[in-house]
């Protein structure tokens, strides 16, 4: 190798190495599952997205009615991703056929083992990834932006509403949401939820967890509290935390709470 290249493989590394450095996401893993679930995308189709120097994989499909009603920026659970069979790709997938587009994020992630209170070094670049979705629509036209999250999805979307949110977002549909973990301030669910002023859409299964349960009980008292008019609590019987058997019962209740809440 002569020295002009060896001199452009060094700059390559190090500037690999700085983008690396950049995220404490399991950027590995991110390829990995990117490799495995693009070839298999039945709608949208994949595009990529940039937060800081690091890259990440979104899913986007747009509407296939006359009618646009807006966009759903959707946000995975622990350690999966955008067409995550459980929640994530039904949703994404049903959506574009009822007038929306839709963006299922990559969300920072860990090793499979990873507990999640392992995650909150991970949470400084929640913003903005979820910056990069809503730019991403709004480059589609897109102003009025809905954002759906399942379990970790849910932590994530409060931080970000909890700081300084887009203004094209309109509203939150929590599924399945924790009380995230109260230990570390950026996981603090319950906190965060306190401080959204959006519209805000919380729905678990009969059959889940009570760490789930208990956590919606308490979001609902704390509605009560503050005179949160714009807070609806809706229990799907017999769904436990990924809805199996109940995906298309959850499609339903977000459709039917869309409709009625953005005009």
């Amino acid at each position: 190798m002569n020295l002009s290249r060896l001199l452009i493989t060094l700059v390559f590394c190090l500037f690999a190495g700085v983008a690396i450095a950049a995220s404490k996401s399991d950027l590995a893993k991110e390829k990995r599952w990117e490799e495995q679930i693009v070839p298999s995308i039945l709608v949208g189709e994949d595009v990529k997205l940039k937060a800081g120097e690091v890259e990440f994989l979104a899913l986007y499909a747009e509407p296939t009615t006359d009618e646009v009603k807006g966009g759903l920026l959707i946000l995975h659970g622990i350690g999966v991703h955008p067409a995550w069979p459980d929640v994530i790709d039904p949703i994404r997938m049903a959506f574009p056929d009822k007038g929306w587009h839709t963006l299922s994020l990559q969300m920072p992630i860990l090793k499979n083992e990873a507990e999640g209170d392992e995650y909150a070094p991970l949470f400084d670049e929640v913003p903005g990834r979820i910056q990069a979705g809503v730019d991403y629509l709004k480059g589609k036209g897109v102003n009025r932006i809905i954002i759906i999250g399942h379990s970790m999805g849910v932590t994530m979307a409060n931080y970000y509403l909890a700081t300084k949110p887009d203004s094209a977002v309109n509203a939150i549909v929590s599924a399945a949401s924790g009380p995230g973990y109260p230990k570390h301030k950026n996981m603090d669910s319950l906190a965060n939820f306190k401080k959204i002023k959006l519209p805000y859409f919380d729905i678990y299964g009969t059959e889940d967890s009570k760490r789930v349960t208990n956590a919606a009980d308490a979001r609902a008292e704390a509605a009560k509290q503050m005179n949160k008019n714009n807070y609806t609590l809706v229990k799907v019987p017999g769904a436990n935390h990924f809805y199996a058997g109940k995906q298309q019962e959850l499609i339903q209740v977000i459709d039917d709470w869309l409709a009625k809440n953005i005009k």
